[in-house]
């Protein structure tokens, strides 16, 4: 019987298939477990290079792009297995990197979505940005990671190798329950990508579950293979779709203190941009903000929880950590 399925959403990626798929397929196949390729309207030999390397692979097909969230709820509506590793093409898995995040979900049927350790694949002695060893949120609703504080990346020594919940598990390479995946209708179609696995798990959380890191399982992760780090489209998707999941997840009392401060950094870092000559990422910054309040309406939810009684959330303020206090290291951070 096939338990977990590990589906990974491909756009125009041959060369990232042709690199990591083949490990993927080694290392992950057995009886309970089926590799998925979802296949986001590539325009490149995709299709041609899994169909003639891995005719065996259940290969769901997209008539174009619908994005990170809507390629993977499309996808994962066709899946019928209680597990669903949602896995990035860009990801070198290890052996035996999927049977920790099973078993964990195995063992505790209150966890709704699990995360291995994430190294960067170009410097293996080092987390990668996207999820390190677990996801968290500040007081104000920036994300880090244990590993990353902000942009500054720490060398993995062993110091996180221990299982704790975590706020948010990362999209990179997250394993989900498909019932609770699907019972909280997945990811938000809105959001097309960037922070959409964050406001997934906030609304897990939400509903009573947790969500872990798993060291015990490790990947490596190339990262910024749709959109460069530095890309004003990034910019745009990641401040408007911050606001989103505060809007979302937030009581109205708190999120609206919350907006009032972001608005004014927002602005803050839109005049250094525009200061810099960065004309481009001003524009984003100030879109993204003309997106956050036509896209709002009808984005409530009904069941928000204080941010203080959830996992993963440090009561202050990341930014005056890292550049008032000089907080480089999540070591010493002091999260719920």
């Amino acid at each position: 019987m096939i338990k977990t399925s590990v589906v990974i959403l491909n756009w125009n990626g041959r060369e990232f298939l042709q690199k990591f798929l083949p490990c993927v397929v080694q290392y992950t196949e057995d009886a309970e477990t089926q590799v998925v390729i979802a296949d986001n309207g590539s325009r490149d030999d995709s299709l041609i290079y899994v169909k003639q390397n891995f005719p065996h692979l259940p290969v769901i097909v997209f008539d174009r792009n619908y994005g990170f969230t809507s390629g993977y709820n499309r996808a994962i509506a066709q899946i019928e297995t209680p597990y669903t590793a949602l896995l990035n093409s860009d990801i070198e898995v290890c052996p035996n990197w999927l049977k920790p995040l099973t078993a964990h979900l195995d063992a505790h049927p209150d966890t709704a979505a699990c995360m291995p350790k994430i190294l960067s694949y170009s410097r293996k002695t080092h987390f990668e940005y996207a999820g390190a060893a677990g996801g968290f949120i500040d007081i104000l609703g920036y994300p880090f990671c244990r590993g990353r504080i902000l942009n500054h990346i720490e060398a993995d020594r062993g110091q996180y190798d221990s299982p704790r919940p975590v706020f948010w598990a990362s999209g990179a390479c997250m394993l989900v329950r498909t019932s609770v995946y699907k019972g909280l209708g997945g990811l938000d179609d809105d959001f097309f990508a960037h922070m959409e696995e964050i406001d997934l798990c906030w609304r897990m959380q939400n509903a009573g579950y947790k969500i872990y890191c798993i060291p015990q399982s490790v990947v490596y992760h190339v990262g910024g293979g749709t959109l460069p780090n530095n890309h004003p489209q990034k910019l745009f998707f990641n401040y408007r779709n911050n606001l989103l999941m505060l809007y979302k997840n937030l009581s109205a009392r708190h999120f609206y203190f919350v907006l009032l401060v972001r608005l004014g950094l927002d602005g803050l870092s839109a005049l250094a941009f525009l200061l810099q000559g960065k004309t481009k990422f001003f524009a984003a910054v100030m879109r993204a903000h003309r997106h956050f309040f036509r896209m709002r309406k009808g984005k409530r939810l009904h069941n928000q929880l204080p941010l203080g009684k959830l996992n993963g959330v440090y009561p202050r303020s990341i930014l005056f950590a890292r550049f008032c206090r000089g907080q480089r290291r999540f070591e010493g951070v002091e999260v719920g």
